[in-house]
């Protein structure tokens, strides 16, 4: 599974969390210049007025009009922007930004840990949206450009960031609607799950590493919401790499990952026996499914949705 979790600490799979990026060059004068213009047509009216938020960081960013011209160096950010219909402002993402559609074609600048520096001056954005592991920042603030640094790990977080976010874009009541949207969801999600699958023991693994969603992160934290256990307690952080001598003595009830890695769990030493992996009791996600899950972002409560499916698999008695 990929994560919006920056170098939050992992590879490609792990992505989401920002330093999983890296891109293709600069070599889109052309394209950047014919985006530029339909994206300076649909700013807001609120443009005219200004607009300003507070990053991660604690610092204050204020901008005289709504940006017209963004890169984004996260997914989850980069759907931030397009959940609150400013996709058409961005002219550059991260390698790992593929969703929605629109995002796939543009220009691909690198991701946290490797920005394309130049190729991002070249492309004069008025706004660049990083993740907080990035060491793009001040390097790009030296060079004159806007940076706001968001990167959530919890629920919480993923508010802040859509509401911040949204300021920046001119779009406060948007985002606060998107926002409200996704507690029903999440509560939604919650009221799919069978009683006889709340409780049950959870191990969800979001790298080969193997690296697991601790308690402490937002998927855990979405896990909790439906009223599952994580066999990863807080104590070990928001994504551990885990020993795998530890999932053989928790025994979980319920394995999810990404379908291609859970396919070789019978390999490793003593996992065989694990009852999940005896009663088949195993959640494999598609790489979009897993996508959605992995970044916390607009679509926090699709992911929780799709945890809730797999719960809902479980026969009707966990003894």
């Amino acid at each position: 599974m990929k994560t919006d979790i920056a170098p939050n600490t992992l590879t490609r799979r792990f992505a989401p969390f920002a330093w999983w990026f890296q891109g293709a060059g600069a070599a889109v004068w052309l394209a950047m210049t014919m985006l530029a213009a339909p994206a300076a047509a649909q700013a807001p009216l609120a443009a005219s007025a200004g607009v300003s938020a507070v990053d991660d960081r604690g610092r204050t960013l204020r901008l005289a009009r709504v940006p017209q011209r963004i890169v984004s160096l996260l997914p989850s950010l980069t759907e931030t922007v397009c959940a609150l219909q400013h996709c058409a402002s961005l002219v550059a993402v991260d390698r790992y930004s593929n969703h929605p559609v629109q995002v796939q074609s543009l220009a691909k600048v690198g991701g946290g840990l490797d920005p394309q520096i130049e190729s991002i001056v070249a492309l004069r954005p008025d706004l660049v949206l990083v993740a907080g592991s990035t060491r793009a920042a001040e390097r790009l603030e030296a060079l004159g450009l806007v940076v706001a640094v968001f990167e959530p790990q919890t629920h919480a977080d993923v508010r802040h960031t859509l509401l911040q976010v949204g300021a920046l874009l001119g779009e406060r009541e948007r985002a606060q609607s998107l926002w409200s949207g996704i507690e029903a969801g999440l509560q939604v999600a919650s009221g799919l799950v069978p009683a006889h699958a709340k409780g049950v023991r959870v191990y969800i693994e979001v790298n080969q590493g193997p690296y697991g969603a601790g308690d402490a992160s937002f998927i855990g934290e979405t896990l909790r919401s439906l009223g599952a256990r994580n066999i990863l307690g807080p104590e070990l952080g928001p994504f551990p790499k885990v020993n795998p001598e530890h999932v053989v003595r928790s025994d979980p009830d319920l394995i999810m990952g990404a379908a291609a890695d859970l396919a070789a769990l019978r390999q490793r030493p003593g996992w065989a026996g694990l009852r999940a992996v005896r009663e088949s009791r195993l959640c494999g996600f598609t790489p979009a499914q897993s996508d959605t899950i992995v970044r916390p972002g607009p679509r926090l409560a699709e992911g929780a949705r799709l945890m809730a499916r797999c719960l809902q698999t479980l026969p009707g008695s966990k003894s």
